[in-house]
């Protein structure tokens, strides 16, 4: 593109943000003005109500002055809320007013329109930015170069789209630019193609396009699996896709009807900001542990994170079998029969203050008796329902007690108005009785919350009744009464193993006809390999009504390979969990986060990586350090120090959170300046960063180190898929360190000439 067509825009950008904070200072002193408003009607309100009101006609009045003085304190503070709206808009737009231009031809003649995450009008009403929900911006989303056609209040209308323009503006200054038949939403993405505006990159690019259009703008699938190589922009097309659902289908869908399943905090913050760049409030954001915790209250759930740490240490091969049993789709379908299979549950007595309220004696005569066509759910509900009507009886026998009127007598007027809760009664007896029963409830409180929160029934002896009774032929006998009594000896402990937590739950709720939310109507996982056929068959049992997209990475499977069957795939088995559900499945198998070599190498890593195609960016071979073990901290700490003095971020990967704690130790004792993150941290940072290479999956670094590759560290099956993992988190540069001797696989790449022997180099090569 001419540096013409970049001096215009640049300008026509330098313009738009002077009109911005010219209506900023506007704004701020109608603000101003706004809320003086609002104080002096409240204040005239205060004044307007204090008038006798003995006369009808009195009355009469005041009520009208009342009701007008309302009106204008709404209307006050309706303004000011409008103006504070448009104040937020406006500091979202100062720094990047825009990020798209389309030129098109209607009826009315040539329009030229920029598109950005806000409106703004100039004085005399003309548009200068257009929001990206207004329906003319559809075009920018949904069409590519030739005749369009658009919604409006009056219905459908065509145009022809002559040319579309993106931009990158940081600070108010231009940092990319390009025109495109496709909307390219990839920051990556449109770096290249601001840089480098070839016919091939074009072709490459629109190539990409086509694919990620085909996630965002599907609204037909119930079910959506995205299988995408690691940095082939998966996550980026989702992002857009919800930023697309909430423009197309905003008549029925907002936000708080969205949930985004994270694989941890650090990754959800990372992303977090992407609606409200928009101009959207935020979709609601969760990750599994946190997830499974609000629903598994008072059970400590072990972690993905801490699952994997245990299992590097020991999994025999009989647990691995049953793990795989018990995470199967397969597991779900025999817990859901047993939970629809009419049988006598396991009722818990209802104590107060040490002394039993509601015996399992009485819970089950008047279980026994109702109907036996009933559902167990709508049982627990004639159940509860009955215990709640002795409940009350209850209530109104015990405020003649004499313990009440001893209570009655001590409370203090403020004690009263809080038993009172507001109410006023004529007659002082009718006051006194209402207190005497507000006392007695505070007092039965508990065995209410009780049985509103079904705490009444056992639902973990439900379950250990199910696991011994469950029809397994996975392992011999005793080893599965073993697992049985290892289950048993975890909850009485107040932990649970996460295999344990979707059929627990699936359990809790078909029995209790409870835990389902219905007002969610879309749900995102990322990094869909990490969850379990049971886990997936759960998310989708909790939200009946929402469509599924589910996005991953097979070969990024670094958790989960205990519970793969045969030759299964995540895909098949997900679409097995997952029933009724009219799927598709996309693939994305061009990498273009790393550059080619990294690429290269990391593919060499797993099996079918002949099938990424790296993006056409160029760089540095990976570089291999083979050092003996004397040396090895040496070296990481030399390394570490020269690829600061170059690049923002750093990241130092482990295999496990052990080991990034005794690398940041070593750093720290020679004076680096590193810093550890866990699983508990929220923010990312800059500088030299230690993780175990889990938490940095979905994040990327300029450089990352790969500490310890030996063959002692990478020798296991799964090897492969963490090293490949680690290896795709790196954008410019990667270097890896073995102890002695490398892991195979790094043997295999040195000898096939996808990476670099330090020795060769002389040592360390930057991009």
């Amino acid at each position: 593109m001419d540096n013409s067509s970049r001096e215009f825009e640049q300008q026509r950008v330098d313009s738009v943000i002077r009109r911005i904070k010219l209506r900023r200072s506007e704004v701020d002193r109608l603000i101003d003005d706004a809320h003086k408003e609002t104080q002096r009607i409240e204040r005239s309100y205060g004044d307007s109500t204090k008038v006798n009101i003995t006369e009808i006609d009195d009355r009469m009045e005041t009520n009208a002055a009342v009701q007008q003085q309302k009106q204008m304190v709404a209307r006050a503070v309706e303004n000011e809320q409008i103006l504070t709206r448009e104040r937020t808009t406006l500091y979202r737009l100062e720094p990047s007013p825009y990020f798209g231009r389309i030129d098109i031809t209607d009826d009315d003649g040539d329009d030229t329109l920029y598109i950005g995450t806000g409106t703004l009008q100039n004085d005399q009403g003309d548009f200068l930015i257009y929001d990206w929900r207004a329906p003319v911006a559809g075009i920018y989303y949904n069409g590519v170069l030739g005749q369009v056609s658009y919604d409006t209040p009056s219905g459908p209308r065509s145009a022809e789209l002559k040319r579309k323009r993106q931009f990158r503006i940081e600070d108010g200054q231009i940092v990319h630019m390009f025109d495109t038949s496709e909307t390219v939403g990839d920051a990556m993405l449109q770096a290249v193609l601001g840089d480098q505006s070839s016919e091939h990159m074009q072709n490459i690019v629109s190539t990409i396009q086509r694919e990620q259009n085909a996630i965002i703008r599907d609204t037909d699938s119930d079910l959506l699996i995205v299988q995408g190589a690691a940095g082939s922009g998966k996550t980026s097309a989702v992002l857009q896709r919800i930023a697309y659902l909430l423009y197309h289908s905003r008549s029925v869908l907002n936000s708080d009807q969205m949930i985004l399943f994270s694989p941890n905090r650090l990754y959800a913050n990372y992303i977090a900001e992407v609606l409200p760049s928009l101009g959207e409030k935020n979709m609601i954001q969760t990750t599994l542990n946190e997830f499974l915790s609000k629903r598994l209250s008072g059970l400590q759930v072990a972690s993905l994170f801490e699952r994997f740490e245990r299992d590097e240490q020991q999994l025999p091969a009989a647990a691995a079998t049953i793990r795989r049993f018990k995470e199967s789709a397969e597991f779900m379908q025999l817990a859901a029969k047993y939970a629809k299979t009419h049988h006598q549950l396991h009722f818990i007595a209802i104590e107060l203050e040490g002394s039993v309220f509601f015996s399992v004696n009485t819970m089950m005569r008047i279980y026994s008796q109702l109907p036996a066509a009933m559902t167990t759910a709508d049982k627990l509900a004639a159940l509860r329902k009955k215990l709640m009507q002795r409940l009350n009886t209850r209530i109104r026998l015990e405020t003649h007690q004499d313990w009440v009127d001893d209570v009655l007598a001590g409370l203090s007027s403020e004690q009263v108005r809080h038993y009172l809760s507001g109410k006023v009664y004529e007659e002082s007896s009718e006051e006194l009785a209402a207190v005497a029963r507000a006392v007695v409830a505070e007092k039965f409180a508990p065995v209410y919350t009780a049985l509103y929160d079904d705490y009444f029934i056992d639902y973990y002896a439900e379950y250990l009744d199910f696991l011994t009774n469950c029809p397994q032929s996975v392992v011999a006998p005793n080893v599965w009464a073993a697992m049985v009594a290892g289950v048993s000896g975890t909850i009485e402990e107040h932990r649970l193993d996460l295999d344990d937590a979707a059929p627990i739950m699936y359990i809790r709720d078909l029995l209790s006809g409870g835990g389902q939310n219905h007002a969610i109507k879309a749900v995102f996982v990322d990094e869909m390999q990490d969850y379990s056929p049971a886990l997936m068959c759960y998310v989708h049992h909790a939200f009946p009504n929402a469509n599924m997209t589910l996005l991953g990475d097979y070969a990024q499977d670094v958790f989960t390979t205990s519970y793969r069957n045969g030759d299964a795939t995540v895909i098949d088995e997900f679409e097995a969990a997952i029933p009724h559900k009219k799927s598709r499945v996309i693939s994305l198998n061009r990498a273009y986060r790393s550059s080619a070599p990294i690429t290269r190498f990391a593919a060499s890593l797993i099996p079918d990586g002949d099938q990424i195609i790296p993006f056409a960016r160029d760089g540095q071979l990976p570089t291999l350090f083979t050092v003996p073990r004397a040396d090895y901290t040496q070296t990481l700490v030399k390394v570490a120090r020269d690829l600061a003095q170059t690049n923002k971020t750093v990241a130092i990967l482990t295999r496990t959170a052990r080991q990034a704690e005794g690398v940041t130790s070593q750093l720290q004792k020679h004076h680096v300046k590193a810093r550890l993150l866990t699983a508990a941290d929220h923010d990312l940072g800059h500088g030299i960063l230690v993780l175990p290479v889990y938490l940095a999956k979905g994040l990327e670094f300029d450089a990352v180190i790969a500490a310890d590759v030996s063959a002692a560290a990478f020798g296991q099956d799964n090897s492969g898929d963490i090293l490949y993992t680690l290896a795709t988190r790196a954008l410019h540069t990667l270097v890896l360190i073995a102890r002695d001797e490398p892991a195979p696989a790094i043997t295999a790449a040195l000898d096939g000439g996808l990476i670099q022997n330090a020795v060769q180099t002389g040592g360390l090569v930057h991009d």
